[in-house]
């Protein structure tokens, strides 16, 4: 396949994007057809880079990340500020409450943020939008809140989110009757 582009390029197109949880390089291939425009991983997939052009999205923690990954997520309570991703790759940081959200800002000062919500009180979308208010323009925002249908992830571009993480399988109803390159 040919090179990907940064994650942070890929997200800030038109439209909400669509990063999907893949667990083998088949899955990953399947997703670019259908309009994802990253995938993420948390183990080491062997012919990832051959299966799709797409950025990578580590999710597997900060030991032993694969040099095949253009992008790591670290979760604040990892203490991602004595973390340094290897040259190259993307830092992602993933914020789980208004806390977390005023430490990374703080101490880390991210360009890319995952908003995953632990104890929403209606559900992980409302707990996404409440956050979303509290981080600062400039900031590409992914939700982390596996919507189920294409109304939820309208929802939340709508309020502004770049980006959405969601669990593997036809992305198809989810992107809508457009074609993978065009906007949402």
């Amino acid at each position: 396949m040919a090179g990907t582009q940064r994650l942070s390029q890929r997200i800030s197109e038109d439209g909400i994007a669509l990063i999907v949880r893949v667990a083998d390089a088949a899955a990953a291939s399947t997703a670019e057809a259908e309009g994802a425009k990253a995938v993420a991983v948390d183990a080491d997939i062997s012919g990832i880079r051959e299966a799709t052009s797409l950025p990578v999205v580590w999710t597997g923690g900060t030991d032993d990340v694969p040099v095949e990954v253009d992008a790591v997520l670290v979760h604040m309570h990892e203490r991602p500020e004595e973390f340094a991703p290897p040259a190259g790759l993307e830092l992602v940081v993933c914020v789980h409450d208004d806390e977390d959200l005023e430490d990374a800002l703080d101490e880390m000062d991210p360009d890319l943020l995952v908003i995953a919500p632990k104890d929403a009180d209606d559900g992980p979308h409302d707990g996404a939008l409440e956050l979303l208010p509290d981080v600062p323009a400039g900031k590409l925002v992914i939700a982390d809140s596996d919507p189920a249908t294409r109304d939820e992830i309208l929802a939340l571009e709508r309020a502004g989110f770049d980006a959405v993480i969601v669990s593997a399988g036809s992305i198809a109803d989810l992107v809508g009757d457009v074609l993978p390159d065009d906007p949402i």
